[in-house]
């Protein structure tokens, strides 16, 4: 039996894109998670050993992100899922990384680029 365990909204500064403004400036960027695991051992057990710590995984994934810069959104993204996916027991990963200071010249509310990847599945 799976659940699903979601972290949602975590916010960086850092300075990541293709653009000097983005690279040099910086942006927000925000993170939704939701990984698929097995709830039901960490419920019998009342263990943060059987389950995902969600603490430790938003540290990793916090120096994922403020690591070194890339220009797109999509290799941070990836990053983001390789570190969900090194805990064994997370069967998928669903990383949405939002960046709603994105550089672009018009009126807009956000810019989101959300992957699914999967235990051995580095594909959309």
């Amino acid at each position: 039996m799976t659940g699903a365990l979601a972290v949602i909204g975590v916010w960086f500064f850092t300075h990541h894109g293709c653009l000097d403004v983005a690279s040099h400036d910086g942006a927000v960027f925000v993170v939704y998670l939701v990984l698929s695991m097995d709830s039901l051992s960490a419920a019998a057990s009342d263990d943060l050993a059987d389950t995902v710590d969600y603490a430790s995984l938003s540290t990793d994934v916090k120096a994922a992100v403020e690591r070194d810069p890339v220009d797109l959104i999509e290799t941070v993204a990836q990053r983001i899922a390789d570190v969900c996916l090194l805990d064994s027991r997370v069967e998928w990963a669903r990383v949405t990384l939002h960046k709603p200071d994105a550089p672009i010249d018009a009126t807009y509310s956000d810019v989101a680029l959300t992957i699914t990847r999967t235990r051995g599945n580095a594909h959309d």
